[in-house]
């Protein structure tokens, strides 16, 4: 519909609905869902199991990732941190990749503890199927999500205030300055 197919605002404090429109329909949450990413990684790294300074090495898988990107190649390494910043600001398919291999081994792995995740935090309408949040390949399926549940995993984001470094940067320099991230958030 339009403007929208649903719509949710809560108090991120509090979890008070403010306004609601249709907030339980069950949506395709496109790149949206890479804010999962980004909750997954930041767990990692408070957990010490990862560290912003570590550096990734870029994966042939992740090099063929389409839609939004930062051209990544597989003879290049970016740290963790540089990768976070391309995942929100620029919403890298190729970086949400990266991190999801570098961290877990694959990317089907990483899914599968984003689902945990949610599942975890009562997402109760959400189902991931990627890292990236792309319209599925014939014979895949969608990602699925809801507001309620978009709600849940940003009032938790927001629990993190370095998750605000990366969501809240406008606009980064990648690969040296040879590359000028800025984010597709016009809020």
């Amino acid at each position: 519909s339009d403007p929208y197919v649903s719509a949710l605002v809560v108090d991120a404090d509090t979890g008070k609905i403010l306004f609601e429109d249709h907030a339980g329909a069950v949506v395709y949450p496109a790149s949206v869902l890479k804010l999962m990413v980004l909750l997954v990684v930041l767990e990692r790294i408070e957990q010490k199991s990862l560290g912003l300074d570590e550096m990734v090495q870029v994966t042939s898988e992740a090099a063929r990732m389409g839609g939004s990107q930062v051209y990544l190649d597989p003879k290049e390494q970016f740290s963790v941190e540089d990768l976070l910043y391309a995942l929100m600001i620029q919403s890298a398919n190729d970086a949400a990749v990266a991190l999801a291999i570098h961290a877990t081994g694959s990317s089907e792995s990483f899914v599968a503890i984003m689902n945990q995740r949610a599942a975890e935090l009562g997402m109760k309408d959400t189902h991931f199927h990627s890292v990236h949040g792309l319209p599925p390949a014939e014979g895949q399926q969608a990602d699925k999500t809801s507001a309620v549940d978009l709600s849940i995993l940003s009032r938790e984001l927001a629990r993190k205030p370095e998750s605000f470094k990366y969501t809240g940067t406008v606009e980064r320099a990648f690969r040296d300055g040879a590359f000028i991230m800025r984010t597709h958030n016009h809020l």
